[in-house]
This record gives structure tokens, sequence and C-alpha cells, in this order.
């Protein structure tokens, strides 16, 4: 028995260097973990419980931020006819390649065929346009959290790329660019407060060139996170479409002044993708690690079991797992008796379990239990009488912990430079660059032609470096407009 649970620990570690082989040990991490399985259909996966909890646990924390602010849930068909989706001609231009068509039912060719939504502006503007009449309808704030399908793509990756992937829906209209435009600080804030004190993950914020921004937007502000591998990749984000759809949709209201005004409109979302960020950043040779306020156990207690204590030591675990849910800390009790508490170490830590608690018959005498952190590993001495209190800052302490290091991970990956050699160097090294651009399309494609390098946001506000007047492009001979980001990215 004990050769085949050795045979078993092999097997289920992880056998690449996150150094070595990135796509490989984030393969063997998430389904080692548990997290996801391959199915039958190409490109889409199983969410298995142990990442859907953490999905769970996002969509908790925004919409709850959401509702506060007065945006609503709804939900609106996964079916779109095509004569809706072709209503706004730029939209469609950009999402043709990606949409999944609906033909028949049954063996009955339909009459128009439908669409598996790539994303739901048309179907849900076509009712829109219904609902609103009046200024008194306005703000109309809605979000759906749902599934989309989009078909077209070269490198599936399980969270991060796929044909099928989750996400929320905001959209919303308002009766002024004022208004609308203001809404977009708040969302950001929104999503990247959950994604710095949730997922313990900072990030770039910033404007999009036109180029990468959202079809049929106006202009598109993204949560740009910059990976281990040196790669960037684009998280939550928000767009201001103006009244491009408004306009195509008749979505129009009458005024306090009674004239007809088309209204304006946002949309906004943050995706399953957030998953594969945590999981590329934050996890480790041995495995996945886990933020604790996402985690789905955020401690697993493991008894040191001998026949003579065995009562007392396991009645004592129980009390300490009580006592940690009794203030809300999800606590789970591995009181197996089949396999080794060696075996069990080795089986929390690839499932990236924040903390483990280790409680035998000596700790047990010294009134104490042995807490190992799942970040650093580091192992301390704590006592049973103030366990909640303690393992409350542990978990505190985990997420600081692992919040500075992606911070010092994003903010050593990205270099301010000002000519093209500078930046190729650069980013053959694996890093981002921060360039004065003169925010000409082609100037964008021939650099990404050339380097593979794409422009990602530029930063906003303060964010912003001061530009010297007359410093040229980094890529051309233009006047340069601002500072941009470029990398190469997923």
């Amino acid at each position: 028995m004990a050769k085949d649970k050795t045979e078993k620990k092999s097997e289920q570690g992880i056998t690449v260097k996150k150094s070595e082989n990135f796509s490989d040990w984030y393969t063997q991490v998430i389904q080692k973990a548990d997290l996801a399985d391959y199915s039958s259909v190409s490109g889409c996966i199983v969410y298995k419980p142990a990442s859907y909890a953490i999905w769970e646990n996002i969509v908790q924390q925004v919409d709850k931020r959401f509702k506060k602010v007065g945006i609503q849930n709804a939900y609106f068909p996964l079916f779109i006819p095509e004569s809706l989706l072709q209503k706004e001609a730029t939209h469609i231009e950009g999402f043709a390649p990606e949409v999944a068509w609906v033909t028949h039912a049954g063996s009955s060719e339909l009459k128009e065929r439908l669409a598996v939504r790539p994303t739901s502006e048309t179907i849900m503007y076509d009712s829109y346009s219904k609902w609103i009449r009046s200024y008194n309808d306005l703000p109309l704030r809605l979000n759906q959290w749902n599934n989309v399908v989009r078909w077209e793509f070269k490198h599936p990756t399980p969270f991060l790329r796929g044909r099928e992937f989750l996400w929320n829906e905001g959209h919303t209209c308002f009766a002024t660019k004022e208004e609308a435009m203001a809404e977009g600080e708040e969302v950001i804030s929104i999503y990247n407060d959950v994604c710095e004190n949730y997922l313990a993950i900072p990030c770039r914020i910033g404007k999009k060139s036109d180029k990468e921004k959202f079809a049929g937007a106006e202009y598109t502000i993204s949560m740009e996170y910059v990976l281990p591998n040196g790669k960037a990749i684009q998280g939550p984000d928000f767009h201001h479409d103006g009244q491009n759809f408004s306009k195509a949709f008749e979505i129009s209201f009458t005024d306090d002044k009674g004239e007809k005004q088309y209204v304006w409109q946002n949309t906004f979302a943050i995706t399953t993708r957030m998953l594969g960020v945590m999981i590329m950043l934050h996890s480790d040779d041995k495995g996945l690690v886990v933020p604790p306020k996402l985690a789905q156990t955020q401690a697993v207690i493991v008894p040191i079991i001998f026949e003579k204590s065995k009562k007392e030591v396991l009645a004592k675990a129980k009390e300490i797992q009580q006592k940690l849910e009794k203030i809300g800390i999800t606590a789970h009790l591995d009181d197996r008796e089949n396999y080794s508490p060696g075996w069990k170490y080795h089986e929390w830590e690839v499932k990236g379990v924040p903390i483990r608690i280790e409680l035998g018959p000596r700790d047990l005498e010294k009134d104490q239990v042995m807490v190992v952190r799942r970040d650093n590993s580091e192992k301390q001495a704590l006592p049973i009488s103030g366990i909640s209190k303690e393992i409350s800052l542990v978990l505190e302490q985990i997420h600081d912990n692992l919040f500075q290091r992606a911070k010092i991970l994003l903010d050593s990956s990205i270099v301010q430079v000002e000519s093209k050699e500078e930046a190729m160097e650069s980013i053959d090294k694996g890093q981002i660059v921060l360039v004065p651009y003169c925010g000409c399309g082609p100037c964008e494609e021939m650099f990404k032609a050339e380097t593979g390098a794409k422009s990602l946001n530029r930063p906003l506000g303060k964010e912003q470096p001061k530009l010297k007047k007359g410093t040229s492009c980094f890529n051309c001979a233009k006047e340069a407009k601002y500072w941009f980001h470029f990398g190469k990215s997923y």
C-alpha cells in the first residue's frame, strides 16, 4: 500500500518548473489541482467545482458592488436573429469570424439563422428601443451574468482563451454623454477593487488604441496585467459606445424640452480569464496558490493520528474547525485515516489551500498547532487559545504578500524607453515597454508585424508621463502624442 501512495504522489506533483516550461507547468497546475477538464468540444473546458467556486466568489463581490451603485441584473436570450446582429455594421464586422450559427431545429432548416451570442448588444438593444421613451426612463443600467461563444481562435488556453467563457455584460444608457463617460471611472474602480483586494493582482489601467478598442465603441478603457512569462493580458474593460448603437437600434427618448434625443451607451465586462491570470501569477512549482479571500477552503486541518491519542486529537481538531468557521473562515478537517499526514500535506499544497494546520499529540500537550503558509511555506507554532484571531491575521498577511509580489513583477516588467531599438531590445527580454507614440494605426500595425508586440493601452491622468514637445514617435518620424504601452500579449 505504501508503494502505491508513493507512485500516486509522484503522479500528483508538478513535474516541470514554472521558470523552465511555463506552458506545461500551467497545464499541470490546472489538471493536478483539479480545476478543469477538457471536454469533447474543441476549445471548451469543464469548470470543475474548485475553479467554479473561485469564479462564484468573484461574481459575488462584483455583483454586490454593481447593485450598490444602481446596476441591476437581467437575462436576455442566448440566440440572436441574424437580422438583429447585422443592424450595427461595425459591430458585426468585428465579431463575424467568431460567430457560431444555428441553422436547423431537428431536421427542419430555420427561416433565419440564429447566432449563439458572442456578446449581447444587439439582442438587448432591440428591447431597449421598446422600453425607453422619455428622459424619465433614464438612466437604464442593466447587467447580466452569462456565457458567450466565440468560435475563431488559434491557440486555446484553459481559462485564458476558449470558445466559450463566462462573464458579466453591463449595458447602460444615459441621457447625456457626460453621464455616460462618468460611469467609466466607477465601473473600472469596482473591477480594480475586486482584482486587488480579492485576486491580489495589480494592473495598468489605460485607454486602448483605435485599432484595439471594442468593435462599435468610441473608446475602450482596459486593465492590463503582466504575467511571469513576460506576456501581457487584458483583463476587465469598459467601453464607451457613444450613440453608435442607439442610432442603429433607434434607442431614443424625449427630453425635458420635448425634443427627440438618442441615448449614450456603455458596455463593460469581467471574465473567467481572470482565473487564468490569478493561477499564472501566484502559483508555483508545488502547484496552485489561491488568494485567501477567493479560496473555497481557506484552511485545512491535518490531525497527526496515533491510536493512543486519536480521540483527543480529533476532538481538538473539530473544535478548532468550529472556531474558525464561527468567524467566517472556511476550514476543512482532513481526518482520512488511509492516507499519511505527508500525503495530505502534498495534496493540499497542490490544490492551493492558503493555510495548513497540523495538530498532533505533542502539539496538544503544548496547547498549540503548527501552521504552514502556502504562499511562502513558512511554518510557525500558534496557540490554540487564540487560534481564530491568529489565523485571520495570517490570511491577511498571505494576501498582502501575494499582492506585493505581483506588484514587484508588474513594476519590474515595464520599462520606459524612447527609441525603436530600445523597445525591440526590451521586448526581446520579455518586457513591456512604455514608449512615445504617434497614435497612428499603420505605425502600430507595422511594429506588431515586425516584433509580434501590439499596443496595450495608454496611461491616463496622473499616470501619463509628461511628454516633451517635439518628441518623435518611437517607431516613426511623426511627433508623438502620448506615452503608450506595447508588448507581447495573449
